[in-house]
């Protein structure tokens, strides 16, 4: 499976703002967190990248995106109908063709020398079916994020064969239905904030769409439908995410990016100091 598209959402009324927040990279570098984003998609080969935004958003994401606006496409979601919906604007866009998919609100850190984006794409092509970057999470978290059951996929480590999606689930739900054999107790395969994911999930998505016209199209509702319809795989990525919409989200998430970059020993120093007072 070639992807040569991505699709990346930033419509959501508690996300708009985020991707357009100014970091620091690794290379001691200040860009907005949709730098940072788009150049992670980049690495993972794609060639055209649509970004979903709400009405009237598209020049502030230009002027973010910098010297990449040139690879952008932009489509609007017009009516805040769900992040699945969000997805599915994108469908003109993504047409027969498979595609990586990246939230907007998540920052993604490896642990070596292949980006997350590029581990996630190398199995999906080698596997030839969707596939979600996911990350064991413990359950206090699970309000914050969509969760997995399955099993090991042949046996492979870091690869299971997904057989139940739960959007949000409480720790009851999870613990009855999306227990996933070799993880630590109260630990849960949560999504990673990428997926690579066929053109099968757009037509379920419409599917959706048509029988829920008042809103609340969730992608793990089509996840959960396609794991019941088709070979779809969940990735535990070498790497972690940060939730940059989340208390302090942006802050753990400048400070893992200074931790991991060529300013580690000086921010080590000044934290070193904060911490002494």
């Amino acid at each position: 499976m070639k992807v040569r598209k991505a699709v990346i959402t930033a419509a959501g009324r508690r996300q708009r703002n985020l991707p357009l927040q100014t970091l620091v990279d690794r290379d001691g570098e200040s860009k907005s967190a949709l730098c940072i984003i788009l150049q992670e998609t980049l690495s993972a080969g794609v060639e055209e990248i649509c970004v979903v935004v709400a009405p009237g958003d598209q020049e502030a994401y230009t002027a973010a995106a910098g010297s990449l606006a040139g690879r952008l496409r932009f489509v609007e979601q017009r009516q805040p109908l769900g992040y699945g919906h969000a997805v599915l604007c994108a469908r003109a866009f993504t047409q027969d063709d498979p595609f990586l998919h990246v939230v907007s609100d998540h920052l993604f850190l490896s642990r070596e020398s292949r980006t997350c984006a590029q581990q996630l794409m190398e199995v999906a092509s080698a596997e030839d079916c969707s596939v979600s970057a996911v990350q064991p999470t413990r359950e206090t978290m699970l309000p914050w994020f969509g969760a997995v059951g399955g099993r090991l996929a042949n046996g492979r480590e870091h690869l299971y064969q997904v057989q139940e999606v739960l959007e949000k689930p409480t720790p009851t739900e999870a613990e009855q239905r999306l227990i996933v054999p070799g993880l630590r107790a109260g630990h849960y395969l949560c999504f990673f904030g990428m997926h690579v994911l066929t053109p099968g999930v757009m037509a379920i998505l419409d599917d959706l769409a048509q029988s829920r016209p008042a809103g609340n199209i969730q992608l793990s509702d089509a996840l959960n439908h396609l794991a019941a319809t088709e070979r779809y795989l969940a990735l535990n990525v070498n790497g972690q995410r940060y939730d940059i919409g989340i208390q302090y989200g942006l802050l753990m998430a400048q400070l893992a990016l200074a931790l991991n970059g060529r300013d580690r020993a000086e921010v080590l120093a000044q934290m070193v100091e904060l911490l002494s007072h």
